[in-house]
This record gives C-alpha cells, sequence and structure tokens, in this order.
C-alpha cells in the first residue's frame, strides 16, 4: 500500500501521474481472480480518467489543490454522486432515480483534486459490523485469504479497495464502528470524526443520531489529509506531538477488555508495553456506564429506531428484497414506542456527561479496536452464531459513537501475524488532537 504523501511526492517528482494511477487501479479493479467484482458495485472508468486527466493538467500548470490532488479514492454506496444510483449495497434501490448532485463529503473530495474511482461494496444499508452483502458478494480479508475471512463491515469494498491497490483511500461511514472495525480486521488506518464534524448531506442515512463519514488508508497521516477535505479544515497533517513523555492514557477495565481472543489480548499488551517504555502514563480506570450501555439500548437503540424512521415504507413495499440479517435488526425499531426513543434520547447526555468526566484526567483512552481477530465467513452460516459476532465486532467501537466522540484505529500487530487494531479515541471535538496522539503512536509501534 501506498501512502497519499508517498504518492503526491511521485507525482510531483514526474515519476507518476495520476492517469497512471488511475489506469493501476482500474486494472486491478478489473482483474480476473482478484477481489474487485466483489469490492466495487460499480467503476467510474471513463469518468475516473477524466478526472485524472484534468488533475494532471492542472498540476503542470502549477495548480495542486489540496495533498488530495490526482489521487484515487473509492466511495462507499452510501453517498450520492452525480448521475448514479445510490444503491447502498441492496437490490431494494436498484431501479431508484440517478443521484442529483453529489454528496457534501463527495463534493469536498473532487473539489480537491481527488478522482473518483468507482462505488464500493458494503453490508446492506450499512448495518452490520461484519461485512457479508449476499447480493454483490463478500469481499476478502486480505490476511489468510485462503480461509475466506470476513472483511468487517460496514465498509467492507472500502477496506478491500485499500489494502488491494485499487484507491490510495477510501470514504467510508461509521455509526457503530463501520470505518473502524473494517481497519482493525485488515490491517488499515481508520478515523470516525465527531459526528458533526463532516457534513451527511446526500450520504443515505442509518442513524441521524450517530452516523459520522470518515476515510480508511495506509497512515494516520492518509486519514488526517483525507479528514481536512471532509471537514474543511486547512490542516492536512496531525498536529506534531514530538514524543509520548507525559501523555496520559486510560485503559477502561469494564466491558472492552472482555473476552479477547489470544491473538488480540497479545498484540495490545505489547502495545501498551511500548508505549508505556516510551514514556507514556498508562492507567486502567473502571466505566461502570460501559456496563450499562447495554440496557440503555436494550429495545434496539438510536439506529433501529432511526432505520425503521426511513425504511418503514420499503419495508412494508419490498420487505422480501432486504437481506434477512439486516430486515431483523431493522424491525426492532417497529416495536419501539416514541416513549422508548425519547427516553433513549434523554438517556444519552447524561450518559456521555458521566463517561466524559472519566476520561477528563487523560489525553487519550486506548482498546482494543474489536476483541477479535477476523473469523472465516463461512463461520458465520449459522443465525446465532452471526448474531454473536455481529455484536462483538460492534461493542467496542459503538460506545465511542454512543459517546458523540472521535477514534482512530491503528494497526499493532507483528509482521506476518493476524492484523489486529488499537483504538486511540476521545471525547467530541477532539478530533485533532486524536490524530496527532494517534501519529505519535503509530510511530512508537512501528
Amino acid at each position: 500500500m501506498q501512502t497519499i504523501a508517498q504518492t503526491q511526492a511521485r507525482l510531483a517528482a514526474g515519476e507518476v501521474t495520476s492517469v497512471a494511477l488511475t489506469k493501476a487501479a482500474l486494472d486491478k479493479a478489473s482483474a480476473p481472480g482478484g477481489e474487485g467484482a466483489r469490492v466495487f458495485i460499480a467503476l467510474r472508468a471513463e469518468k475516473a480518467l477524466a478526472a485524472a486527466a484534468a488533475s494532471d493538467a492542472a498540476r503542470k500548470a502549477g495548480l495542486v489543490r489540496s495533498p488530495l490532488e490526482g489521487i484515487p479514492v473509492s466511495v462507499k454506496d452510501l453517498f450520492d454522486i452525480a448521475g448514479d444510483v445510490t444503491r447502498a449495497g441492496s437490490l431494494v434501490l436498484s431501479d431508484a432515480a440517478p443521484a442529483a448532485k453529489d454528496a457534501e463529503a463527495v463534493a469536498r473530495l473532487q473539489r480537491a483534486g481527488a478522482v473518483i474511482i468507482g462505488r464500493t461494496n458494503m453490508t446492506e444499508f450499512a448495518f452490520s459490523g461484519v461485512g457479508l452483502n449476499p447480493h454483490y458478494g463478500t469481499p476478502k480479508n486480505p490476511f489468510d485469504r485462503t480461509s475466506a475471512r470476513i472483511p468487517g463491515g460496514s465498509s467492507s469494498g472500502a477496506a478491500i479497495s485499500v489494502t488491494d491497490g485499487m484507491a490510495i483511500a477510501a470514504l467510508g461511514t461509521d455509526t457503530g464502528g463501520s470505518v473502524r472495525i473494517p481497519s482493525a480486521l485488515c490491517g488499515l488506518v481508520g478515523f470516525k470524526p465527531t459526528a458533526r464534524r463532516v457534513p451527511t448531506t446526500g450520504a443515505l442515512p442509518l442513524s441521524y443520531a450517530l452516523d459520522s463519514i470518515g476515510p480508511l488508508a495506509a497512515s494516520v497521516a492518509c486519514c488526517a489529509a483525507m479528514d481536512a477535505v471532509l471537514s474543511g479544515e486547512p490542516e492536512a497533517l496531525p498536529p506534531a506531538v514530538p514524543d509520548l513523555a507525559g501523555l496520559r492514557f486510560a485503559i477502561p477495565t469494564t466491558v472492552v477488555l472482555d473476552g479477547l481472543d489470544a491473538a488480540v489480548a497479545s498484540a495490545f499488551h505489547r502495545a501498551v508495553e511500548v508505549l508505556s517504555k516510551a514514556g507514556a502514563k498508562i492507567t486502567e480506570i473502571t466505566v461502570p456506564e460501559f456496563a450499562a450501555l447495554g440496557g440503555i439500548n436494550a429495545k434496539g437503540g438510536l439506529a433501529a429506531a432511526e432505520a425503521w424512521h426511513w425504511h418503514r415504507t420499503l419495508l412494508e413495499s419490498r420487505g422480501e428484497r432486504y437481506d434477512p440479517r439486516v430486515k431483523v435488526r431493522m424491525m426492532r425499531g417497529r416495536d419501539m414506542s416514541a416513549a422508548d426513543y425519547i427516553d433513549l434520547l434523554k438517556a444519552r447526555p447524561e450518559w456521555i456527561r458521566s463517561v466524559e468526566a472519566h476520561f477528563a484526567p487523560f489525553d487519550a483512552v486506548l482498546m482494543p479496536t474489536v476483541p477479535t481477530i477476523a473469523p472465516r465467513i463461512e463461520e458465520l452460516a449459522d443465525e446465532g452464531e452471526y448474531g454473536r459476532i455481529n455484536m462483538l465486532m460492534l461493542r467496542n467501537p459503538s460506545i465511542i459513537n454512543f459517546l458523540d466522540g472521535c477514534a482512530l484505529s491503528v494497526p499493532c500487530h507483528s509482521p506476518g501475524e493476524a492484523p489486529v487494531g488499537l483504538m486511540i479515541a476521545g471525547v467530541g471535538g477532539r478530533d485533532r488532537a486524536i490524530l496527532g496522539i494517534g501519529e505519535a503512536i503509530s510511530r512508537a509501534l512501528a
């Protein structure tokens, strides 16, 4: 995988053109026997090459609009792109009218000079953390492909587009971990910003309260460059953190360390040891609110209620076309009353205030992104096992969504081992600080 900075250096030196990069990405996406047929729901070859040619011409004239100038980027099938049908990984919307205009996030990428390669596959309507799609296929995790492991979801195609060189960065969404889960399972960096940081206009919603838009890429610096464009901020690089000495990190011991498999436990503890030896002050804390979250969401949570609101007419008229595993989660929202929903809305701010009080003395919070390495796809054939693994994948990341916080997942495994993600999280609005800390942690772990 190439980083954005490495690619920009090659473009600036004239070693490669955006057209050449785009052709190479499209070739990999179209290669027989590759994952491209399961990664992309639609390629935009002609438009991508035209955008790349325009970028090359702009560079030749001395115009480089941003660090994304000429960079091939994939876009999750949840976002409107003018002239494209937004299917959201489903057959239900196949006959919908093409989008009249770009989603705001897509428009910002294109104004920055990014080249949109195509629309990536995903869990139908973004409602699962494992990444399976019965309609368009499930792309295989790059680790141990022979065993056919899950990519993680819901931004499944987004992750594999980057790991397999079909894009240098990917645009995803994160409602309960959908950027960080596939990043952790596939060895990428994924950033979930504070939800209000990036406009969701033109992105098909799962949960109005929880949806956030973020990047998946090869490095923290790549994610920071993408985030700067998406959020409209001028700083393209994470703030410099010269070293880790003196930084204060909390490790919650409530819920998030339960049931770690041996690979995750080993990688997480090694990472913590590295940070401690680098001078970071690490404190274990209990967060009783984490244990209470299951009860707060016992009737389905915000995602089920808000998904039912958006999908209720389609479920009544086309329910048989939905992935049954997605449909059953949405139907929980039907059984929630207005009072149940209001109870949730009232409980959340107090829960956030309590958790923020625990986090206040610390620069960041550390935990495993997900508690296991990627399971094999065949393990999810059983409905009960699918439900168990799905909830396990979502457990740790979804806490940060309910907190309205921000978080990075960075790889913390050793070379040759199954990918494991270290989550670096903060309260809402600390996005730039978390990116800077994440960059310093990534350097230390490398």
